[in-house]
């Protein structure tokens, strides 16, 4: 990575950074995107079934997932301030809390899972389907954290093409593994939309295994002699990692659960097909969202490098390049989604009754798609100066006290029905992309204060 120039220079990093970021983050949804297709196929209680688990899933994962992204802009601004030496003991420390999130999440897991799904009065079928997928996840859990500190120690010095080639290879696998265990081919034990809990599980194992090996081979990266030269512990590191994690993985927790609570809400107040439903079109909308948190993550990395290098006005011009793609794509997305939702549907189910309602709920999603994109790339750019907290009360009030209620009401007392969750998140969206909006241009004068 290098402190471009030219505003072209500029957008050329920026792509060259962003689209391995993408391929990953499309090939990471298309496990997801598997794992409900080929569900669906099998019938509507294992569709459903499959959707309530990943929606208890989904917001720890990205929960967590966010807490390990802190040494993405630590990394970064490391780089852009030529102090390469500190890195080894950053992501080794990293390595060290990874695993213990990991094992606490497991544990948290063992105890609550049980008792949450009773909460929820799920037909008996579809929670014991929804219980054992998580069962089946629950074994690449802590690979999956560990996996995930090295691709952010890979992406935070600009080295995107090794994590997008990670992931790229691990997708036949996932597929494989979803074929043989949903559907019980090559031998395999036929189970159903269990199966692709024991998929995904297997493949994340696959996937930090294939990691660490790439760390010992790319010449980039053998100089930090990661597995080889370990530190100690150090309580230190773990609380100044913590202090930038938190706030960003409660940030991501409270925008990814409000899409779990809408789904858990639907399955408490409304039939099998409108979960299934449900499930169809926040499995869709999630795949073309991941283009604009890639742009995001690649905002990250630019801003935070620009940063470390006191390179301001770069920084402001890497945030007008990423917020306006994000808004962009979109729109375009916005514009696949009104003229083909109900073919859309179909890749899904072959139930009409489940078609019919997701091109309905397909219609209402369109309308958050733009500030969607423009909270999540502008979320990105606030990462890279290192601005966690305030962010994290902004998602935390646009998400929980302005979204999720207002959608409850909205389906729960209008005609709208599961319509009016829809209509929720995307107030809290709107709330959100005013929020970070403004936030952004505090620290971007703060910024140029200190500067001077």
């Amino acid at each position: 990575m290098y402190h471009a120039e030219s505003l072209k220079e500029k957008i050329r990093l920026f792509i060259k950074i962003l689209l391995p970021i993408m391929i990953t983050q499309v090939s990471l949804s298309a496990m997801n995107l598997v794992d409900t297709m080929m569900s669906g196929r099998v019938g509507t209680e294992d569709l459903a079934g499959v959707a309530i688990g990943a929606s208890l899933w989904s917001p720890v994962f990205t929960g967590m997932n966010g807490v390990m992204l802190a040494i993405t802009p630590i990394i970064a601004q490391f780089m852009g301030a030529n102090e390469r030496h500190k890195i080894h003991h950053t992501v080794t420390q990293a390595i060290f809390l990874a695993a213990m999130l990991g094992v606490m999440i497991i544990l948290i897991g063992a105890i609550a899972l049980g008792p949450v799904l009773n909460l929820m009065d799920l037909e008996e079928n579809v929670q014991y389907i929804a219980f054992h997928y998580l069962v089946g996840l629950s074994i690449g859990i802590i690979p999956l954290f560990l996996s995930n500190v090295i691709r952010n120690f890979f992406d935070g010095q600009g080295y995107t093409r090794i994590t997008m080639i990670i992931t790229v290879l691990a997708v036949p696998f996932n597929v494989l593994l979803n074929y043989s265990l949903i559907f019980g081919k090559f031998g395999m034990p036929e189970l159903g939309g269990i199966g692709a809990g024991y998929a995904t599980g297997i493949t994340f194992w696959i996937i930090l295994i294939v990691s660490i090996i790439m760390t010992f081979k790319i010449h980039a990266v053998k100089e930090y002699k990661l597995f080889i030269q370990w530190v100690k512990p150090s309580i230190k590191a773990w609380k100044e990692q913590l202090s930038i994690g938190i706030p960003i993985g409660l940030s991501i927790f409270f925008e990814a659960s409000i899409f779990s609570v809408v789904t858990l809400l639907v399955g408490i107040m409304f039939s099998t097909t409108v979960i299934a439903a449900n499930q169809v079109v926040i499995s869709f909308t999630s795949l073309l969202f991941m283009v604009p948190l890639s742009i995001s993550m690649a905002i990250t990395i630019v801003v935070g490098y620009s940063i470390g290098g006191k390179q301001l006005q770069s920084a402001k011009q890497y945030s007008f390049i990423g917020v306006l793609s994000a808004i962009g794509f979109l729109a375009l997305g916005s514009v696949i989604l009104l003229l083909f939702r109900e073919p859309i549907a179909y890749l899904y189910t072959s139930d009409p009754a489940v078609v019919l309602v997701a091109g309905q709920l397909f219609l209402i999603a369109i309308m958050y798609q733009l500030s969607d994109a423009a909270q999540a790339s502008l979320q990105g750019v606030l990462r890279g100066y290192k601005d966690v907290k305030v962010p994290f009360y902004i998602a935390f009030v646009s998400y929980w006290i302005i979204g999720i209620p207002s959608g409850y009401l909205l389906a729960a007392f209008t005609e709208l029905g599961p319509a009016g969750f829809w209509v929720g998140i995307t107030l809290g969206l709107t709330g959100a992309a005013i929020g970070f909006f403004v936030r952004l241009r505090v620290i971007y004068r703060q910024e140029k204060v200190s500067l001077a």
